[in-house]
């Protein structure tokens, strides 16, 4: 969701006059977050067919085809110029009724999934975070290496803003700890025996989830006194998402297309725990920076004996705590969302001026 935003963001400040409509599933968090960015939001139909049993895949047959005749009678009253997709099931049914427009996909992780492999033969540019993807669209002409989409907002803090706004203290070193937007528990298990050592030796920020506040609120008040003032626990950041960002020296997360763009972006160092159960993209993810200095990788079942002795050995390795910051910075590409605002001009008849 929140790199469609960046793009739409992009375009907005491209053409004030553009007019756009954002077609997605209902329920979930993706309607709040559109109509939070003021986007016109319409709801279609759809279920996915791989991974579902065989007592399922009538009922989700029956709902993409709902969704196409709903997709078609959208695009018949919004008369689009071009379409833009980011993948998830619920776009195969506006692909196949708007099969005859021009159309960019964006690919947010290195491998792109099972939908977005489906939905990129009728893309006429397929944008992609990293060079390492276009091996995965071998016979198609119009991949394009754009970046991973950030919102603007984010870089609106730098470190000693952003520290004073979440009530952290100004010196010494900031762990953040971030599931993603629905948290995730083996991380959040994992922090909470180990929680009193990492802050005798920094300000932990952790981004829990709310599936899981009950614990992190019992976790927080068991602390002493002296250890809880170090430790600012929040079931989601959304504005402040870009402070804890700043703010941090150091992030133990999982690794979601989301890393690829926002962690570059600060030049923040990585521990990556891939979800397991996602089948390899996130995996896949982890291994690009990892390989590219800017990241540590740590399997999801590794966690709890690794995570204090990775975090304790980056915090005194300084000169180590460098490298990786510079090589993630240089991953950052802050342009990509008006990158991709420029293929939708070069589809659009008439080009910049269409």
């Amino acid at each position: 969701m929140y790199p469609a935003v960046a793009v739409l963001q992009a375009l907005a400040e491209r053409n004030d006059t553009a007019d756009v409509l954002w077609v997605g599933g209902a329920g979930g968090m993706e309607a709040d977050l559109v109509k939070r960015a003021g986007i016109p939001f319409e709801t279609i139909s759809a279920g996915q067919v791989h991974g579902v049993s065989i007592a399922s895949l009538p009922r989700s047959l029956v709902r993409l085809s709902r969704g196409y005749f709903e997709s078609r009678r959208i695009l018949g009253r919004y008369q689009p110029d071009v379409l833009f997709f980011t993948g998830g099931f619920v776009a195969v049914p506006m692909a196949l009724a708007g099969r005859s427009l021009p159309s960019v996909l964006y690919v947010p992780d290195i491998e792109p999934g099972l939908a977005l492999k489906f939905l990129a033969p009728f893309a006429r540019r397929i944008a992609v975070t990293a060079e390492d993807s276009r091996s995965y669209f071998p016979r198609h002409k119009g991949v394009v290496v754009t970046g991973y989409p950030t919102r603007p907002e984010l870089k609106h803090w730098e470190p000693g803003t952003a520290r004073r706004s979440l009530g952290l203290a100004p010196d010494g070193p900031v762990l953040l700890v971030f599931g993603g937007s629905k948290g995730a528990r083996s991380i959040n298990q994992a922090l909470a025996p180990v929680l009193p050592e990492l802050l005798r030796l920094c300000q932990v920020v952790h981004i829990s989830g709310s599936a899981n506040w009950d614990d992190v609120q019992a976790a927080r008040q068991s602390l002493p006194a002296e250890l809880s003032s170090r430790y600012l626990a929040f079931p989601y950041l959304h504005d402040e998402m870009g402070a804890a960002l700043a703010a941090a020296d150091v992030v133990v997360a999982r690794a979601g297309a989301s890393t690829l763009g926002e962690f570059p972006l600060f030049g923040l160092p990585s521990v990556l725990v891939p979800y397991p159960h996602a089948w390899r993209y996130q995996k896949v993810n982890a291994d690009y920076l990892q390989q590219r200095g800017a990241a540590i990788m740590v399997a999801d079942e590794d966690l709890p004996v690794r995570l204090l002795p990775v975090v304790r050995e980056l915090l005194a390795g300084p000169a180590r705590l460098m490298e990786m910051r510079q090589a993630a910075a240089k991953l950052a590409q802050p342009q990509a969302a008006a990158a991709i605002v420029e293929q939708f001009y070069d589809l659009v008849p008439g080009g910049a001026g269409g």
